[in-house]
């Protein structure tokens, strides 16, 4: 049995009703957990782009590729794990926030380089761009102050151009 394994695939298709219905239905025939799937316009007009991360052996995830690559719409599939990968999420957090404690809950934010979204009488809503990690991270530092609601919009990608170093805006 092969290892499990966390994959980003890169998925052009072409902006028309449906096609998100069969690529989560292939993912789902196939008995494959899309963790996350985010899709938006790209640079040509009249083409979608999708970022989809899911787990799953190596094998698998090459049979998706594959089976992506033959259906309707699909133009072009990538997997964007296989070299260097730049990816983020966008994820906002409510958190009870008494007069007492919001000083240190906004400290702790800057420290992430997040920024405060909303200010309530009690409560803040903090704006987090970062990879996973990052997030999951400044998660367990906002737990104990109470989070009240949470959304996070899953990853999006984009293959890092060769030769390109970090910047200190990373992660």
């Amino acid at each position: 049995m092969g290892q499990t394994k966390r994959h980003t695939l890169g998925v052009l298709t072409n902006d028309h009703p449906g096609v998100l219905q069969r690529v989560a239905g292939l993912f789902g025939r196939r008995g494959y957990n899309i963790e996350s799937i985010t899709v938006g316009a790209s640079e040509e007009e009249g083409v979608s782009r999708m970022t989809i991360v899911a787990v799953g052996e190596e094998r698998i995830r090459d049979q998706i590729i594959l089976q992506l690559g033959k259906l309707i719409d699909v133009i072009g599939v990538t997997a964007l794990d296989d070299g260097p990968l730049l990816a983020r999420e966008l994820m906002l957090v409510r958190l009870e926030a008494a007069p007492g404690k919001r000083a240190e809950i906004i400290a702790l934010a800057e420290s992430f380089r997040c920024a405060v979204a909303d200010v309530g009488p009690d409560t803040l809503i903090v704006q987090a761009v970062g990879d996973v990690a990052k997030n999951d991270a400044l998660l367990r530092l906002f737990r104990p102050y109470g989070i009240l609601e949470l959304t996070r919009t899953g990853e999006t990608a984009m293959s890092r151009s060769r030769g390109a170093q970090e910047s200190c805006e990373d992660g």
